[in-house]
């Protein structure tokens, strides 16, 4: 069986046409980034089996749900998905235990993979089984939604924008336990979002929408230090880089050690040798020819200039940097540019100036 989530369509609508044709993995998280109107939700909505364009092609971990080639289509109850929308949708007249049971009733009982307990207990649910949906936060309402998915013994779980309708403080609440999903569970997810921050959070592989077409697909590293990026990943450069706790200094700061060197974040928790992924936004680095030793910024590395390019704002240009590996990116003003003569293969000093950790 050829692994990996393949899709082959085309939507036509009076104004508007989606044409995708995706390889996505088979694991972990992908995250499908764009505008309103872009082609997110159309997209989920084909790979459910929703809506059937014609001619379409749909394969999920070599199970095949479409291929109208062979007039083969199978509808959306036989297909293996948790789907998990913006409102959680719960049945007020059930408890949170007869909610998430509910998804496990047209499962098989040799066919489900997971139990309720266990599934409680990786959202951090379970002390909530005999309230009602009612005298829940949107952030419990969400991970009951999630739960209840995931009771369907889903192939493949969709989550379109859950987070979208929630606060902040409530998102804060529940991304903690999406990533314990991403960890623990050998399960692939399509996730739905306009948040260039949940997007460098949780996912591996990144799939950016415009206009109905992938102008972008890959690892989320790769496409996230692409300098031809649309709309808001645009407006929000930033890329994830990989690091290590190496100590915790007394002044409250933890030395994180990355491919291109040393940068220092408020005091962590977590032991020395834990990885981290740390998500450093375009316009919090800029750039220098040597070292600077009398600044208030604590992080500089040292790292060479690839690839220049314009943005959307007059006189803004984004740098594209390697430091041992990784990609910096940095948004300079073209007259800062110009006073550094800055070109393709120049050393540089790149100054950090806020480092957030997303794990």
């Amino acid at each position: 069986m050829e692994q990996g989530i393949f899709a082959r369509f085309r939507v036509d609508r009076d104004h508007f046409a989606l044409d995708l044709d995706l390889s996505l993995p088979g694991s972990g998280i992908t995250a499908l980034f764009g505008h309103s109107g872009s082609g997110k939700t159309t997209c989920l909505r084909v790979l459910a089996g929703l809506e059937r364009p014609s001619g379409g092609y749909c394969a999920v971990n070599g199970e095949i749900w479409q291929d109208d080639a062979k007039r083969l289509f199978v509808p959306p109850h036989r297909r293996a998905i948790g789907v998990v929308f913006q409102e959680s949708s719960l049945f007020a007249h059930l408890d949170v235990r007869g909610n998430i049971e509910f998804g496990a009733r047209r499962v098989p009982v040799a066919e489900r993979r997971f139990r309720l307990d266990e599934v409680c207990e990786l959202l951090g649910i379970s002390h909530l089984l005999a309230r009602s949906p009612l005298a829940l936060s949107g952030g419990e309402r969400q991970r009951v939604a999630i739960a209840r998915a995931l009771l369907t013994a889903p192939r493949l779980l969709l989550l379109d924008e859950p987070l979208a309708a929630l606060d902040p403080q409530r998102k804060a609440e529940i991304l903690p336990y999406l990533e314990r999903l991403h960890r623990e569970l050998a399960l692939p997810m399509l996730y739905v979002s306009h948040s260039p921050d949940e997007v460098a959070r949780l996912a591996d592989h990144l799939v950016v929408l415009e206009g109905g077409r992938c102008v972008a697909s890959g690892p989320l590293k790769h496409v996230l230090g692409r300098l031809d990026l649309p709309g808001a990943l645009a407006d929000d450069a930033a890329v994830v880089i990989d690091a290590t706790v190496a100590e915790h200094a007394a002044d409250g700061l933890t030395r994180l050690h990355f491919a291109g060197g040393e940068i220092h974040v408020s005091q962590r928790s977590e032991p020395p040798g834990t990885a981290l992924r740390c998500h450093i936004h375009a316009r919090d680095v800029s750039l220098a020819l040597v070292p600077q030793t009398q600044s208030s910024i604590l992080n500089c590395v040292a790292a060479t200039v690839c690839e220049l390019a314009e943005t959307a704002t007059p006189g803004h240009i984004l740098v594209r940097l390697e430091s041992g590996g990784e990609t910096l990116l940095a948004r300079i003003t073209r007259r800062s540019a110009n006073a550094l003569a800055l070109q393709p293969g120049q050393p540089v000093r790149a100054q950090i100036k806020a480092v957030a950790l997303l794990a």
